[in-house]
């Protein structure tokens, strides 16, 4: 494979890990909203009495009661999940990142064999 088909092979494959890379950078952005909002019904939950506490669930168009332990305990679920899923997804953004510095330090070398190359003509 000559030097331009494969700068074009290996940008191509740069450029898809850049589009992936972004994917994922969304992904933990929404998590991490998530994580915000779940965070701040567990703090709502906190300052709550428990022989107080009417705690509603919005389903559909429709607030259903819902049972304190349940509802925390959902939300401690959620935030474990969260928590996890942002791990992974940092770590995928690691290992894409390293990829992609690969492929760039690649194209790099071959863009400077190519300057240091004598014109053939």
């Amino acid at each position: 494979m000559d030097q331009q088909k494969r700068l074009q092979a290996l940008s191509d494959e740069y450029q898809s890990l850049q589009t992936e890379l972004s994917t994922l950078v969304t992904a933990r952005q929404k998590l991490e909203s998530q994580q915000q909002e779940n965070r701040g019904v567990q703090k709502e939950f906190a300052g709550l009495k428990d022989d107080e506490a009417n705690i509603y669930k919005l389903v559909g168009p429709v607030l259903l009661k819902q049972d304190s332990t349940e509802a925390k305990s959902t939300v401690e679920g959620r935030l474990e999940y969260i928590d996890k899923e942002i791990k992974r997804i940092e770590s995928s953004i690691k290992e894409m990142q390293s990829k992609s510095d690969g492929k760039r330090m690649e194209i790099m070398q071959i863009q400077t064999q190519a300057q240091q190359a004598p014109a053939s003509g």
